[in-house]
């Protein structure tokens, strides 16, 4: 089923893009800046997939933003419009690209930083931990609890790393996989890295894909499912660091270990990032993406958009940089919740 939705996505990628690209090329292009705001404004009143989730008035928006056009305008400030104007989206998925620019909104900036690699190396980890693959990794505790870092999903996670590093901590009485500032990347690896801690097929979370012009039109959900790995996987107690930093990719592996009895989720609320993003062209030549589906919780509700919330919260203390808060909780909980 994760196979089957990634092929939708694509086909509605494919589909959005080229059509934009062939109306652009043949018959819209133009640098009037009024025209190419209402563009960017249609495209995303039909096709972006988070309104009613976030309470947004685009038609609103839009009275705003176009009262900030005016006739012989420059690029930059033409730029700096419409990319306020995505903004108002409050999603990182949202994003207009031009030769000299590129907007985003930060969403890791809406909560306090709870992660810095340099208090880590120099407290918890010994000068030769490993880097496999996307993973840094590490015993912890006198080796009684294995430490992965993953900061990004790069697409190069395969069965040789996850092989290697599950199979040095077989025998911890926990893992700790990190994904403080991870944000994100190809969902491909999603698959791979969640399949490794379960022992049976679990449904983790329903995708729908926007499918029409209205703010509520979309296709029925489809349901995903964790498959289990059928080589090495890890089966004691496993805590998922996050933060708001945590976006996309991120987010979606967290949303997905809600649904797995022996992880937990610790830290911070994440950034969000659900919506699998696309985009298009305007007529000008800029490019720009938006969010055009929805990842849904077990109860089918789009909510967590705006941050999957951790099973334990904890802050870092920015006062004491000899000790990480976040990561020492997740020791406590690995060696209280270890039954031998």
């Amino acid at each position: 089923m994760i196979k089957f939705f990634r092929i939708l996505i694509f086909i509605c990628s494919a589909f959005f893009f080229s059509c934009e690209r062939i109306l652009f090329d043949k018959e819209m292009a133009t640098n009037n800046p009024m025209a190419n705001l209402e563009y960017l404004w249609r495209q995303c009143n039909e096709k972006y997939s988070y309104f009613t989730v976030k309470n947004i008035d685009w038609d609103q928006i839009k009275l705003e933003y176009a009262g900030k056009i005016y006739n012989g305008m420059s690029q930059d400030s033409l730029f700096n419009v419409l990319g306020s104007m995505l903004n108002e989206l409050r999603d990182d998925h949202a994003n207009l690209k031009s030769n000299f620019n590129h907007s985003f909104y930060g969403v890791e900036y809406l909560a306090q930083d709870n992660f810095e690699w340099r208090v880590i190396t120099d407290n918890y980890l010994s000068q030769s931990y490993y880097t496999s693959g996307p993973f840094i990794q590490d015993f912890l505790a006198n080796g009684q609890i294995g430490y992965v870092r993953f900061s990004s999903f790069t697409g190069t996670v395969d069965h040789k790393n996850l092989d290697f590093v599950l199979k040095r901590y077989q025998n911890t009485k926990g893992l700790i996989l990190d994904m403080r500032e991870n944000g994100g990347g190809a969902t491909s690896d999603i698959a791979d890295l969640i399949g490794r801690f379960v022992e049976e097929k679990t449904l983790v979370y329903y995708s729908r894909v926007k499918s029409g012009p209205g703010k509520d039109d979309f296709s029925e959900p489809l349901p995903v499912y964790a498959i289990p790995y059928e080589g090495i996987r890890y089966n004691n107690k496993v805590v998922v660091l996050t933060d708001r930093g945590t976006y996309s990719a991120g987010s979606i592996t967290a949303l997905a270990t809600k649904a797995l009895p022996k992880v937990i989720l610790l830290g911070d609320t994440t950034g969000g990032g659900l919506g699998l993003p696309n985009g298009g062209q305007l007529p000008n030549g800029w490019t720009y993406r938006f969010s055009v589906s929805q990842t849904l919780t077990l109860d089918k509700s789009p909510e967590y958009e705006n941050g999957v919330p951790p099973d334990i919260q904890v802050l870092f203390d920015w006062t004491n940089l000899t000790r990480d808060e976040i990561l020492e909780r997740g020791i406590i909980e690995l060696l209280s919740e270890y039954v031998p």
